[in-house]
């Protein structure tokens, strides 16, 4: 191992990138991740975990933004939210879109569980690809 990096660290590192990524900052958990199994592959579930964990996370912060956002316009991606609800958030983790689908399911007032669970299956989901890739 090396004298500073070490795979807790990494691990650190990954849960961070991902909150933020999940934010309106633009980040890079993914390669992240995959560089930290690449790395550390012993690091597999904690890793998967930390990384869902933290941009979930982010999403919600995001989600409560929207939330506090008063309701005086219209936003993006509202028609496509109140449309398919809460399920919609499987796709949070996409690129561009994600963050305005949280965005505009915290300005609807949608049921925060609901969008948790939705967004910490997509998120999950992606991050497991891309996990089993590495």
């Amino acid at each position: 191992m090396t004298d500073w990096l070490n795979s807790d660290l990494s691990l650190w590192a990954l849960f961070m990138s991902s909150l933020l990524g999940a934010t309106l900052l633009p980040g890079g958990s993914e390669a992240l991740l995959f560089a930290l199994l690449k790395a550390y592959p012993e690091s597999f579930w904690p890793a998967l975990l930390l990384a869902s964990l933290g941009n979930t996370l982010g999403g919600m912060i995001t989600f409560g933004m929207g939330w506090l956002l008063p309701q005086t316009q219209q936003l993006k991606h509202v028609d496509k939210v109140r449309r398919w609800g809460a399920p919609s958030l499987l796709l949070a983790w996409t690129p561009l879109i994600g963050d305005g689908l949280c965005l505009a399911a915290g300005w609807l007032r949608l049921n925060p569980f609901a969008a948790l669970g939705f967004m910490a299956v997509g998120k999950f989901a992606r991050y497991t690809l891309v996990a089993i890739s590495a």
